[in-house]
Parts: C-alpha cells; structure tokens; sequence
C-alpha cells in the first residue's frame, strides 16, 4: 500500500508570497527593506522559471534597461540598453543574494482561502514527490504567479495527423533543429515574430500566421526608444494625438504592413494596449525579412492535414513542424478559492491599473498589471507600504488576527 500523506500547518508571520518570478521577489524586497519577514513559494526549482526555463536563447528584452529594473536596485551600467536572457538572469540572481529572498522552491500551491472565523489565510502546497503536504497560515496573501502562468495552446482541427512536430515556444530555444524545414509559426506577437527572425538565421523556411490585427512599431525612433518616447509625449499631450504620431513615424519607417497581410487594428496602439491589454509588436528586423519574402505571412488556420496546412483562404502548403507562439495566460483560478478580486473569465484582477493591487482580507496581487516589470515594482511598492501601515496600526490599537484553532499542531517555518 502507499504510503499516507503527513500533513502539517505552519504559522508564517509575515505575507506569503506564491511565485518567485521577477514580481514575487520585488514584492519580498521592498518587504524587507520595511523589516516585515516573508515566505515565498515557487513550484518549479529556480527564481524567474519562465524566463530560466521557457525561454529562447537569442531572447533580449524588448525595452531599455531602465524600464525593466526592479525597485531598489539598478541594472548594472556596463549592461546594454538591450539586456540578454543571460544578463537578465544574473540580475535577477545578484537581486535575491543582495535582498537574502529563499523561496521554498519545488512547492506547488494547491488551494488558497480566506478563513473568517480565524481572519487568516490558509494555503494548502504540495511537495517535489506530493509526499508531504503542508498548510502555510498567513494574514496577508500576495498572488505574484503573473499574467504568463500557463502556455495557451490552441487546438486545431486534424491536429493529430499532421505527422511532425508541434511545439509550443516555451519549448523552443533555437532554429537550430529546424535547418533547411518549412516552419509554421503560429502568433504574430513580439515572440512569433522573434522566432521567425530566428529560424532565418538558421535558414528555415518560416511562414508566420495572421489572425487578427496587429500593431507593429520600430523598436527605436531616431535612435530613441519608442516606449520611452511614448511615456515622455503622454506627460503633454493626449493618447490619441500620440497614438497619430507612433503610426505616421512607423507608416514612415516601416511601410505600410497591410501589404504584406498584416492589417492594423481601429484603435491606436496606446489606446488598445489601455483598453485590451494588447501589447504593439516591437519590429526587430523581422519585417525586413518579411518584405524581402524570407518569410511568409499567412491566414488563419482552418485544419490542419499530414504534413500540411489548410488556411481560411482555401491556401494549403506543406510545412515540415508547427510552432505555437500562442502566448501565455493566468492560473489564478485554478488554485485561489476567491472571485471578487480576480475574474474568473481571465484570472486577472477585476480592476483596471493602478487599483488591482489590492483586495479584500489582506489578499494582494502583483505582476497583473499588463505594464511589464515597470508595473510590478509599483505594485511591490504600494503593497509593502500598505501591509506596513497595517501592521503598525494593529500594533497601536493591539488588535491581532484571531489565531487558528484546529485540531493540527502550528509551527513556525
């Protein structure tokens, strides 16, 4: 017979944090440098496993180094304005060394929820061999499992005949393997779009689907960043007339993308990523690929057959593997047993930015805010200050939480 679960509870004194990506750790910083304690709870066995563990080798961020830093800390001046994957991750390591942040890595959390009779939340976890369980108790709660939790997967039809492989890109790190093959990358995003950049480096034959409309701006305007230029124009002047002048620049510097099957949306590219949290392409050279017909761009899929493609356009091409550049979303639902602050349909929090940080009961979120690593240390920031004032203000009135009565033995992690 196997052996039975132990199970155990302990009481932690400070936040519990679940998530030790970029958003958990800034979260645990700025709570330390408050002196307020912290336990992170990471079910993979590094820091930042998306990026460690999902990412491809020729990845860099997207953005200038300063938009990217998390609080308390810079990026290190020789860096450059571009950091690699591998610059990234020494960064995010020098930063849990110099704030001491430990996650208890290979701990997945199972379910979270909010106890009114005791005013704590409790969070069941499994270990690395789900041998030993363990029920974490906390009065404050902080989701930073972030927007990029899970790989969304589409399913096509005739999927399973197709005879090659079908990769998602959390599983692809380089065009090496596919030398010489004809590739179809689904995703028109800052990723699908870097993929196909990648295969030609490799000399893949790539063809990227187009589903839906798209914004794609230069990266850099006269030598400037494009988002950095945004930020600054919004301080004088209104979304819509800067959203006008991001798309005569790119008209401009780019061409017209409706040649090439890659049609705009309605909306500007500001005014869509506040209202959908839709992200503008980044062009990295991609499109000059695109215009020179290293790579091809294609609609929608209607089925997929052995060894090829049917596109809604009646189109079918015979392509060698299929990679899914489909993205990522939230896990939220599937572990947190509370639906007021975060939104069933999403798993995100129900409140637009800058007022999802906060919930009800001492629940908290950080890294949701559709604003990468710039939105998640304000985040951090705001949570740390108000779990501060809190603290001090039970202190000063001498009203604690209602400690948990059951028939399991508490202990301090």
């Amino acid at each position: 017979m196997a052996a039975a679960k132990t199970t155990r509870r302990i009481l932690v004194p400070g936040p519990v944090i679940v998530g030790a990506g970029p958003s958990g750790l800034a979260a645990a910083a700025c709570l330390k440098e408050k002196g307020i304690p912290s336990l992170i709870l990471e079910r993979a066995n590094c820091i930042a496993s998306l990026w460690q563990l999902k990412t491809y080798d020729r990845l860099r961020l997207h953005l200038p180094k300063k938009f990217c830093e998390l609080i308390l800390m810079p990026f290190p001046a020789d860096f450059p304005t571009y950091p690699t994957k591998q610059q990234f991750l020494g960064y995010l390591k020098a930063y849990a060394e110099r704030f001491d942040l430990k996650p208890a890595f290979n701990t997945t959390v199972v379910s979270a929820k909010y106890d009114t009779c005791s005013g704590l939340w409790l969070v069941k976890t499994l270990g690395l061999k789900n041998e030993e369980e363990i029920e974490y108790v906390c009065q404050w709660l902080i989701v930073a499992t972030g927007e990029n939790a899970e790989e969304v997967v589409p399913e096509f039809e005739g999927t399973k005949d197709f005879g090659g492989p079908i990769v998602h890109t959390s599983s692809y790190k380089s065009g090496e393997m596919f030398r010489e093959k004809k590739v179809l990358v689904v995703g028109c995003g800052n990723s699908g779009m870097e993929v196909c950049l990648d295969l030609c480096n490799y000399n893949a034959k790539p063809s990227l689907v187009v589903k839906d409309s798209v914004h794609i701006l230069p990266q850099e305007i006269l030598g400037i960043s494009t988002f950095g230029l945004s930020i600054w124009l919004l301080k004088w002047f209104p979304m819509r007339l800067v959203d006008r002048f991001l798309l005569l620049v790119s008209r401009f510097l780019l061409g017209d993308t409706a040649r090439f099957g890659i049609h705009r949306p309605r909306r500007g590219p500001l005014e869509l990523k506040s209202v959908t949290g839709k992200t503008p392409v980044l062009d990295i050279g991609t499109l000059a690929k695109i215009r020179s017909g290293h790579i091809k761009v294609c609609k929608a899929i209607k089925q997929v057959k052995h060894q090829s493609v049917e596109f809604i356009d009646g189109k079918v091409e015979s392509f060698d593997a299929i990679i899914l550049a489909t993205g990522y979303r939230s896990n939220v639902m599937s572990w947190l047993k509370e639906t007021s602050m975060f939104s069933e349909k999403n798993g995100l929090p129900r409140k637009a930015f800058p007022n999802g940080w906060k919930g009800e009961s001492g629940l908290y979120s950080v890294g949701f805010t559709q604003r990468g690593l710039l939105g998640a240390s304000m985040d951090a920031k705001r949570i740390a200050e108000d779990i501060e004032h809190r603290r001090k203000a039970e202190k000063a009135t001498h009203i604690m939480p209602r400690l948990v009565t059951c028939a399991s033995p508490l202990a301090q992690p």
